[in-house]
């Protein structure tokens, strides 16, 4: 538990919150409540913010470019929201994307991927993929260089961006090059085993039942949730995997399988920057500009990234 009297008085505010019942819970209702939520903005302008629509598996997609130099070809972030692949968009991840833009000096182009349960895994996954097509393919136009390329995603983006980066090493995919891995928390083993589960399965905001829930909305079968380009920490190898930064928090069910999966990153060669940040919780990034520590972590991801694509 955090001594920070800032981050002890978040919890206890989340915790005064009504408790879902998530055996009952659809997923309509969450989104109602996720939305009264209004996020934290930043107010830091950049040259460009468009909205796009990108050709999409199921039509258009919802996208949304931050260009900090417009009229420059710069690296391309593509970042994937979190939500449990059920809630969130582009408004409640925009701080995010914008500090990202502002402190790595390349675009960001934000994806609004279908949502479960309406549309289930893989649904989430191909629209990321439709995604990069469209930058390797046009980038060009919007000023994206999709030959210095990152993908990027907190939680369920997370696991979107890993599953990207594992999906990119087939030829057969025809996705661009990835040159760096930018992962929030992400969301990478449907097993909901680790004992960071049990050690904080209640209390810092995403709860192990709420994880559970939305495994169940996004991948309902076993066999869905076994899949590895559902479960990305799951795959037989991460060989050949581009560099990745990993930003953690302690307080979190998912931090275990996150730190596991940079483990096996670095085992296999793949340079890794593992953070994580003590006494914290769950998806604190996007409250940049209140918490210090949201502050450091999009600090180090945008370090990491620069470095990678623009040395």
């Amino acid at each position: 538990m955090s001594t920070d009297p800032q981050v002890q008085a978040i919890l206890a505010m989340f915790a005064s919150l009504p408790t879902p019942d998530y055996a009952t819970l659809r997923a309509v209702d969450y989104r109602a409540g996720v939305a009264q939520m209004q996020p934290i903005p930043l107010n830091e302008d950049l040259a460009r913010v468009a909205e796009c629509a990108l050709p999409g598996p199921a039509g258009p997609i919802a996208a949304r470019l931050y260009h900090p130099q417009p009229g420059a070809t710069l690296p391309a972030i593509v970042f994937f929201h979190g939500g449990g692949w059920v809630a969130c968009g582009l408004d409640s991840h925009d701080n995010i994307c914008r500090r990202l833009a502002r402190l790595s000096g390349c675009a960001v182009l934000s994806v609004d991927y279908r949502l479960a349960p309406e549309a289930v895994f893989p649904a989430a996954l191909d629209d990321a993929c439709a995604a990069l097509r469209w930058v390797a393919a046009q980038g060009a136009q919007v000023g994206l260089d999709a030959s210095r390329l990152a993908v990027a995603g907190d939680s369920a983006g997370g696991n979107l961006a890993a599953a990207c980066a594992q999906l990119a090493r087939d030829p057969a995919q025809e996705l661009p090059a990835i040159a760096h891995q930018l992962l929030l928390y992400p969301v990478l083993d449907s097993g909901c085993g680790t004992p960071s589960y049990q050690a904080y399965a209640q209390g810092y905001l995403l709860t192990g039942e709420m994880m559970r829930w939305f495994w169940k909305q996004y991948a309902p079968s076993d066999a869905a949730r076994a899949d590895v380009r559902a479960s990305p920490g799951l795959a037989l190898s991460v060989a050949g995997l581009p560099a990745a930064t990993v930003l953690l928090a302690q307080c979190d069910p998912l931090h275990d399988e996150g730190w596991q999966y940079a483990e096996r990153l670095r085992d296999a060669g793949v340079p890794v920057t593992l953070r994580s940040w003590e006494g914290l919780f769950h998806g604190f990034a996007s409250m940049a500009g209140v918490l210090p520590a949201a502050d450091e972590a999009l600090a180090v991801g945008a370090a990491e990234v620069r470095k990678a694509l623009l040395g």
